[in-house]
Formats: structure tokens, C-alpha cells, sequence
């Protein structure tokens, strides 16, 4: 009766010691550690490939991830909702709402979607950054006419005059006079 063969192609892959943290693991593509990121050979530099620099790094996924963590949670907390509640509305384990908040879990789209409807928000609030959050602080505070005002008029004056301006209104406000 004849067999079937299977060739099967055995790759060998080279097991190596990091010489800094002493972990055993195959060798990587890069050569680099795969826990303290140091080259494996000490004799032989790692040569990497020259990358383009921007004036403003890319914003990383786990940057992203933080910023939606941190928002998910400070308007948790401004709604006095729990956790548990939260997870209760989106129907999810309270476990998942609790990585989203500490940055182990980045939602998806949908999830996204289901947790500002639980919030009561729209899905843009959860997702703004430090940008977006600046131009509202600045679009509240222009709101105010008389600030407004003030600030068209800060241009026109020199350091001298804004130093003397600060003053005046920082003095008025903590309600100590000045003397000259």
C-alpha cells in the first residue's frame, strides 16, 4: 500500500544569548534583543536603514490609545458613572472597560461607537488631542468680549507694556494694590 510523504523543509534558526539581559532566543531579523533592544553581536553594528525625519513625529498608536484612555475615563468620571455601569451600558465585560482606561486595549471603530453612545458623547471627543482640546480653550475664551477685545490689542503692545499689563491684572485679581 503506498504512503503518502510529506516533505517538510526544517528551517534552522541560530538560538543566541543577549550579552546585556542574558535572555536565550532565536536570533531576529534585526538582531536586536527582543527584550532590552541591544544589538546580539556586540563585534558585529547593527547598520539600520535611514529613516526620514519630520518636524512632527507621527503620532503612535499607543499614543492614540493613551489619549482615548484618558478621555474615556474623565468623562466616565464627569457622568459619576462606575465601570461596571459603563460596561453594563455597552453590554462588554466590565474587565474590557478597565484596559481601555489603562491603555491595554485600544477599542475598535464599533467599540468606539458603542462607548460614546454610553458616554452620551459624540465619537470625536473620545478621539480629540492636546490640538483640538487647545483650540476650544481658546475658542471659550475669545467667546468672552472683553478678552476679545484684549487680545486683538496684545500684539500692538511691547514687553514692557504686556509686562505692566500682567501685573495690573494679575494685582486686581488677588486684590492687592500696587505701589509706585
Amino acid at each position: 500500500m503506498p504512503m503518502a510523504t510529506t516533505l517538510l523543509s526544517a528551517e534552522t534558526r541560530e538560538v543566541v544569548r543577549c550579552e546585556y539581559c542574558r535572555l536565550m532566543q532565536y536570533r531576529t531579523s534585526n538582531s536586536l534583543c527582543r527584550k532590552c533592544h541591544r544589538p546580539l553581536d556586540v563585534e558585529e553594528p547593527v547598520h539600520l536603514a535611514p529613516q526620514l525625519v519630520a518636524n512632527q513625529p507621527a503620532q503612535s498608536e499607543a499614543d492614540s490609545g493613551l489619549r482615548v484612555a484618558v478621555q474615556v475615563r474623565e468623562i466616565r468620571r464627569a457622568r459619576h458613572l462606575s465601570q461596571r455601569q459603563l460596561a453594563s451600558r455597552m453590554q462588554v465585560p466590565r474587565t474590557y472597560i478597565s484596559k481601555i482606561e489603562n491603555g491595554k486595549a485600544i477599542p475598535t471603530l464599533g467599540s468606539l461607537e458603542r462607548l460614546a453612545a454610553a458616554l452620551e458623547v459624540d465619537v470625536c471627543q473620545l478621539v480629540r488631542d492636546s490640538r483640538s482640546l487647545r483650540a476650544e480653550e481658546v475658542a471659550a475664551i475669545l467667546s468672552d468680549p472683553f478678552l476679545a477685545e484684549i487680545a486683538t490689542l496684545l500684539p500692538r503692545l511691547d514687553s514692557l507694556h504686556r509686562t505692566l499689563l500682567y501685573g495690573a491684572v494679575r494685582d486686581a485679581a488677588t486684590g492687592r494694590r500696587r505701589t509706585a
